[in-house]
């Protein structure tokens, strides 16, 4: 009888000590990212040059030149221009097959582009194969919204949200967290949306060789981009979504298969309220003419600033119509008093979009595509100064499809000019987009 008893613990005694023997080799391995990190700090790196030389004095005398030296190679890892030390550790003890999950990472910017295209894909995905489970890591604080779709979802603070937190201990964190969840969720893909790969991020998911890598990236790689030189080999995948604009081939060879998809929106035409319902949580009548502004930056106190004047010279080209001021979750509240103008700070806003008969948008890449293929007139308030985004040339394209206007040079009489034409716009002759239903590229990511 107690052989009986001892025999059927044994299956259980042996799953607990295969359990204790894979967290205790999970704390060596952390231990052991510790100190690589501490051994590749800046700092003990330098103390080792100094210490080497100390202990051979032939080399005090190369000293002065030899120091200089590798503080500028340091230098060139920190700025991505040359690759850092990469430690051995494999750290995927899983024999296990991926599980039916991804992970998806939107890095923060000043607004919500990269968010929004990983909450579209993460929509997208669930439409496709509702029984994959769809988890969120990202640092921006809006973590309400995934909530909203029941998507689990982690956060982490951006770096600078911390006092005197240096790049390494950020990243640091970022590899930890990541790694904990990646050995929780065991995901089949991770997509990362943002324009600078962080390092802690790619030395997590490195450790994890059975799991699809891409990268969502808007825009080509140019010569002279300030990512390290290495990241792109850390992926299989890069994924383009399109543009209006016309972008060059890449700008540097590299072996990672690229694709290239059509524009990603978030609200798709059946998922918007009716005209009657989205006017009536607004408190507008349906019938009125409603203008939908959203200029992102500038203050509406300031008389000279550009929503300002933009709110005046609407409310005196009619005085009748209505305004909806789009405000961000990312910034500052605005008050504005007036009867005819509302506040709309709700995310996202595309579910009032036919509600809406014009709108004046900053040229930024999702409102303007939002824009188009909703096909609502558009007068544009192009970014001069975005660098490598060029705002100019996309928003050219509304009105050379028919449906907008560019006002480059913001003031009261230009932007009058711009309101009375828009109202001229003949709407149905210009250009119909029909990119927007199309998400077969999720199916492939998710089956390949």
């Amino acid at each position: 009888m107690e052989e009986d008893v001892t025999e059927a613990h044994q299956p259980l005694l042996d799953e607990e000590y295969t359990a204790s023997l894979h967290l205790a080799m999970k704390q060596v391995e952390r231990h052991e990212r510790e100190i690589f990190r501490l051994r590749n700090s800046v700092t003990y790196r330098l103390g080792e040059h100094l210490t080497a030389a100390i202990r051979r004095p032939w080399k005090l005398i190369f000293l002065p030149f030899t120091f200089p030296y590798h503080t500028f190679l340091l230098g060139l890892e920190k700025l991505g221009l040359k690759t850092p030390p990469c430690d051995s550790l494999s750290g995927d003890y899983s024999a296990d097959s991926p599980n039916d999950c991804v992970l998806l990472f939107p890095t923060n910017g000043v607004g919500f582009g990269h968010f929004t295209r990983m909450y579209a894909v993460a929509k997208a995905i669930r439409k496709h194969s509702p029984e994959t489970e769809v988890i969120f890591f990202t640092p921006m604080p809006t973590l309400h919204v995934p909530y909203v779709e029941d998507f689990p979802t982690y956060h982490i603070a951006g770096r600078y949200k911390f006092n005197d937190m240096s790049s390494s201990q950020w990243n640091g964190l970022i590899e930890e967290q990541i790694l904990m969840i990646l050995d929780a969720h065991n995901p089949k893909l991770f997509m990362f949306d943002g324009a600078y790969p962080y390092r802690g991020m790619l030395n997590a998911i490195r450790r994890k060789s059975k799991m699809e890598k891409v990268w969502m990236r808007r825009g080509m790689f140019k010569k002279g981009s300030k990512i390290p030189v290495d990241s792109i080999q850390f992926f299989d995948k890069i994924i383009h979504p399109g543009d209006a604009i016309s972008q060059k081939n890449e700008q540097f060879d590299h072996s990672v298969k690229v694709q290239h998809i059509p524009p990603i929106l978030l609200v798709q035409p059946d998922e918007m309220l009716p005209r009657e319902e989205a006017c009536s949580r607004l408190g507008i009548p349906s019938s009125a003419i409603v203008w939908y502004v959203q200029l992102g930056a500038g203050q509406i106190n300031d008389i000279e600033s550009e929503i300002r004047i933009t709110i005046e010279a609407l409310l005196k080209s009619d005085t009748e119509c209505f305004i909806v001021i789009g405000e961000s979750l990312l910034g500052q509240r605005v008050s504005f008093s007036n009867e005819r103008v509302r506040i709309l700070r709700d995310y996202p806003n595309g579910i009032y979009f036919k509600a809406f008969d014009y709108s004046i948008q900053a040229g930024g890449y999702n409102s303007f595509h939002e824009m188009r293929t909703n096909q609502i007139p558009t007068i544009f308030y192009p970014n001069m100064n975005t660098g490598m985004d060029d705002q100019l040339a996309r928003c050219k394209v509304a009105e050379k499809e028919g449906w907008g206007i560019v006002v480059e040079k913001r003031e009261m009489k230009s932007i009058n000019q711009a309101i009375f034409e828009i109202a001229n716009i003949d709407i149905n002759n210009a250009h119909q987009s029909s990119h927007h239903h199309d998400t077969s590229w999720i199916t492939e990511l998710i089956v390949d």
